[in-house]
């Protein structure tokens, strides 16, 4: 059972939501099907009008997937740190993709900054992901498959991409060894 939020730990739990939902591309009604929870659930919970049980909360990662204690590890900040060194980077992937924020506890980013991995054969999902912004990245080893509406690219080392977020787009390593990209995206998906 869920009850109504009150303190400061309510506020953190929705804004890790927020950040994990987003992360992944996904709309509070998307993630309600794939968790099994009632379609108003996860706007709930993030505009705080309710704290989820552990095991609400639960489902509702699996639905992401993510596990409790990679969603409690990052800690939100709100002060404005400057620098931030990789052991603070939240990796917000899933299997087979490690997605590095640059920044996460930083509040107020207008920049997503990513440095990601995708194992071989891994993606960025089943389906395209569109949503409001433009975003760049820059392949640096392997090989990335970057699906822009109709339209697939190749890109190796040293290749880049840039658009509208807004079009459809998706990510695949077609390669036989770990494809890293480094990428930023405005305004932040997550």
């Amino acid at each position: 059972m869920a009850r109504s939020c009150d303190d400061k730990e309510d506020r953190l739990v929705a804004m890790r939501l927020r950040i994990v939902r987003r992360s992944k591309g996904l709309s509070q009604r998307e993630l309600a099907r794939r968790a099994g929870v009632g379609s108003g659930t996860i706007s709930q919970i993030e505009s705080m009008a309710l704290k989820p049980s552990v095991s609400v909360l639960k489902r509702i990662l699996d639905g992401v997937p993510m596990d409790l204690a990679t969603f409690f590890s990052f800690e939100l900040s709100q002060d404005q740190a400057r620098v931030f060194r990789r052991s603070e980077h939240v990796d917000i992937g899933a299997p087979g993709i490690k997605y590095l924020l640059l920044g996460a506890q930083r509040s107020g980013r207008n920049i997503q900054m990513l440095h990601e991995y995708y194992e071989p054969g891994a993606s960025s999902g089943r389906h395209a992901l569109s949503h409001a912004g433009e975003e760049c990245g820059l392949v640096i080893s392997g090989t990335l498959e970057v699906t822009i509406g109709d339209e697939v690219h190749v890109l190796n080392a040293g290749d880049g991409y840039y658009f509208s977020s807004a079009l459809p787009h998706r990510f695949r390593n077609t390669g036989t060894s770990v494809c890293e990209v480094v990428s930023a995206c405005t305004p932040p998906s997550f």
